[in-house]
């Protein structure tokens, strides 16, 4: 130890190496940092090495860090500077050049090196491996003049070696020993595919095809192989694997395997001396992707700074990668070869389509997704969680368990939404937040995710999508103006409507649009000035739908529904007597009971209607109108033995609150007294389920023609913070819900993380200003069925029989 800070060495200046100091920095203990590279670059990215020898990114696009941040972070940067030697003892590392550093806490992140076959003629001119910046910048410079590429190896590295090549002009050839491309990836079908693939590009491929002997006067002029057969090449990369540089902790004394063997804290067998990345051994594995890495990096920071509080405990494989063009991933045990194990299988050859799921015991143990991997961080979630995937196994390949916009939300903070990179779900969100970002190329810059195979691009445009909600514009898009009427969105109307004090929907067209409006944003229109201005507008019925006119739903023979309305489904006899009576003196057709606990009295003519509700002096349940309609409620603690909270109670007090809003589209409701949901909360627009410690709201549900769980948007203890973050919830609606958008749509395109952040901070300005509009709003209600009996809008206006929306 230096003074009063520990001195802590690293050698490696790549991901892994890097990842370690990122953790200890954040730690903010005190800490003197010395990093030894043994390349003459700042620490780049080597998964974007095929890019580099593209040609389509340049080194300073490749970098993890600039120099700017080891200057920020005081920390020692050694570059070119190879070491040759530990004594774990003295605790001391010596360069090429003989100096000596000292350290408490020392870090191996040497990486691997390519493994290179033992074949004569192997050090002709013109033989390359493709591991590193050098081997780029040599390719690249050799290559200018050549025309004939052989790629020896059809790995990962090997097919985006030859990509890269052929992308610079040269015809290239792939010749792999196997029987399949990618064999640590894909199994036979997936193979074919990305062999057709490649061949569609131009590529070449030969398949079982083992390499003998380089051919050539000096310089590489062609490769024999086993087979008896010799092809003409001018150029060759040999990409034939890599083995974990191990060779300083071998001559260092520590214990070595395949890798250099580590505990779960990335501790090798001496004290104070960790290893991580590819040179790595844990467990009795090594890995050759960079999925693990993070969590090694996090488990080695944890103990160096003294914490030993996170164990590396493995990783479930996972590759993540643009092959050809096609999305690639690959998750856990993809050959389902094991005993007793099951594949659900999809393939299109002709499409470039392949989806495979394996089974074992009804739980996800691995996947191979080609040609479309949306899914992949869910498949890779049910294979980390074991999760008994028995209910819904018959909708594994499609994901059709999944809502679109719901992936997002699968993922914890701490999961890496882009493998190539290692970046986390939070430090995308924390970025998108902090800079204001707004798209796949903002978030790459600051955070380098989506800068390599870019595959992880869907998912961040759904990231996106949850964060900024109805602000997003996807790539592409223009932002939707608020009709073909006008060439201005929602947004910018409203703000217009308020600068020239509009108050009727002729005066908005006239000002604003074309002037005649059509049969969307006409009742839109009288919506949105019912909302900016509540109840000051100037009202004109022939904006509005005939429903909304005449305070009834029409039905197919031009006669109406009557909908009393009945809070939280509880009547009396009396109520009863009424409608009974009702339906006798004005031989009403039909009475029903709905799904809501109402009863509708249909086939009422016209100029019933007012003779009806006055009759019945009850108000109205608005079935017709996009307004906030029914709470459906169960009997909860009030009877039932498996309640656990006052459902009807709380269903009657939510009606009355919400009752008279008119909303974007309808709004259904439902309070169930326990976890039963015999009210069928889940699939409600505002879902309230009765928990032992209180009240779960759920929202954006639908029972309709699709059928959705609506999402948890808060847990609560009470009552009344129950109903202050409902009413929040379709205040929040009410202003940003389109016209028509039912909340199911609405709460999957603002995304419910975005609407937890703007809802549940109750010291929120934004949260004050929502509870004072719903006030507003509510000191505007008036019953329509009274209204029109005391005070017709105008005499004869239910003496017409109306059969149209007109």
């Amino acid at each position: 130890m230096s003074g009063n800070f520990q001195r802590l060495v690293v050698i490696g200046n790549g991901i892994a190496g890097t990842g370690v100091i990122e953790n200890v920095l954040a730690q903010n203990k005190p800490f003197k940092i010395t990093v030894f590279g043994a390349e003459p670059y700042v620490g780049y990215n080597r998964i974007l090495l095929s890019d580099i020898l593209s040609g389509s990114k340049e080194l300073r696009n490749t970098l993890i860090k600039d120099g700017e941040w080891y200057f920020e972070n005081k920390i020692r940067l050694l570059l070119d500077n190879k070491i040759t030697a530990i004594d774990p003892v003295l605790k001391t590392v010596r360069d090429a050049d003989g100096n000596v550093t000292p350290f408490d806490k020392l870090v191996i992140a040497t990486g691997s090196n390519p493994t290179v076959p033992d074949l004569p003629g192997v050090d002709k001119r013109g033989i390359f491996t493709f591991r590193n910046m050098m081997d780029a910048d040599e390719i690249i410079t050799f290559s200018k003049g050549r025309h004939t590429a052989a790629v020896i190896g059809g790995g990962l590295l090997g097919i985006e070696a030859g990509i890269s090549l052929a992308n610079r002009g040269l015809h290239v050839t792939i010749f792999h020993h196997g029987d399949r491309l990618m064999g640590q990836q894909l199994d036979d079908e997936a193979g074919l595919i990305l062999k057709k693939e490649l061949e569609r590009k131009g590529i070449g491929v030969n398949l079982g095809h083992s390499a003998v002997e380089i051919i050539g006067n000096g310089s590489v002029e062609g490769i024999a192989f086993s087979n008896g057969k010799a092809y003409q090449a001018d150029l060759v990369v040999m990409s034939t694997g890599i083995t974990p540089n191990v060779d300083l902790a071998k001559r260092a004394g520590l214990l070595v395997a395949r890798g250099i063997i580590v505990n779960d804290f990335m501790e090798t067998d001496h004290p104070d001396v960790y290893a991580i990345g590819e040179c790595a051994e844990h467990r009795g594995k090594t890995y050759g992707i960079i999925a693990p890495i993070r969590d090694q990096a996090k488990a080695a920071a944890r103990a160096i700074t003294g914490l030993n509080d996170f164990k590396y405990e493995g990783t479930v494989p996972a590759t993540t990668l643009k092959v050809a063009g096609i999305d690639l991933v690959s998750i856990g045990e993809f050959l389902g070869n094991s005993p007793g194990s099951e594949s659900l299988v999809y393939s299109d050859r002709g499409t470039s389509k392949y989806k495979k799921v394996v089974l074992q015991g009804n739980r996800v143990v691995g996947a191979i997704l080609m040609g479309g991997s949306a899914d992949h961080h869910w498949l890779q979630q049910l294979v980390k969680n074991k999760t008994d995937v028995t209910l819904f196994r018959d909708s594994l390949l499609f994901g059709e368990t999944q809502d679109k916009g719901s992936r997002v939300a699968v993922l914890n903070d701490d999961d890496v939404v882009c493998g190539c990179m290692g970046v986390t779900k939070k430090t995308v969100v924390g970025a998108i937040q902090e800079h204001g970002l707004t798209s796949r190329e903002e978030i790459g810059e600051k955070t380098k995710a989506c800068t390599s195979c870019k595959s992880c691009g869907p998912l961040l445009d759904q990231m996106l999508q949850e964060v900024l909600g109805g602000d997003y514009v996807p790539v592409g898009e223009k932002p939707k103006s608020f009709c073909a009427c006008f060439t201005c969105t929602k947004k910018e109307l409203v703000a217009q409507i308020r600068t020239y004090n509009l108050k009727a929907v002729s005066e908005v067209l006239a000002k604003l649009g074309n002037g005649r409006g059509c049969t969307y944003c006409k009742p839109a229109l009288s919506y949105l000035l019912s909302e900016i201005w509540a109840g000051n507008q100037r009202e004109e019925r022939g904006a509005k739908f005939i429903n909304d006119r005449v305070h009834a739903n029409i039905q197919k023979d031009g006669t109406f529904s009557v909908v009393p309305r009945i809070y939280g489904g509880i009547t009396s006899p009396n109520e009863l007597r009424k409608i009974a009576d009702v339906a006798d003196k004005f031989r009403v057709p039909m009475v029903k009971i709905t799904g809501g606990q109402r009863i509708d009295l249909l086939g009422v003519s016209k100029e019933k209607l007012p003779l009806i509700w006055a009759e019945l002096g009850m108000p109205s349940g608005h079935a017709y109108a996009k307004a906030t309609r029914t709470v459906k409620t169960c009997v909860g603690s009030t009877f039932c033995r498996f309640g656990v909270q006052d459902s009807v109670s709380f269903g009657i007090e939510m009606e009355k609150l919400f009752e008279g809003l008119h909303t974007p589209h309808k709004l259904k409701m439902a309070v169930s007294g326990c976890p039963r949901n015999c009210a069928e909360s889940y699939v409600k627009d505002i879902g309230i389920v009765a928990i032992q410690s209180g009240w779960e709201i759920y929202v954006g549900g639908a029972a309709g023609m699709s059928v959705r769980k609506g999402d948890l948007l808060a847990t609560c203890k009470t009552n009344d913070e129950t109903m202050r973050i409902a009413t929040l919830f379709l205040q929040y609606y009410r202003e940003q819900g389109n016209y028509l958008e039912r909340t199911y749509d609405f709460v999957l395109r603002v995304g419910i993380e975005k609407i937890k952040r703007e809802l549940l901070d109750s010291e929120s300005e934004k949260t004050a200003v929502l509870l004072e509009h719903f006030k507003l709003a509510k000191l505007a209600v008036t019953d329509p069925w009274k209204s029109e009996v005391e005070k017709p809008f105008h005499a004869t206006q239910f003496m017409e029989l109306a059969v149209t929306n007109g």
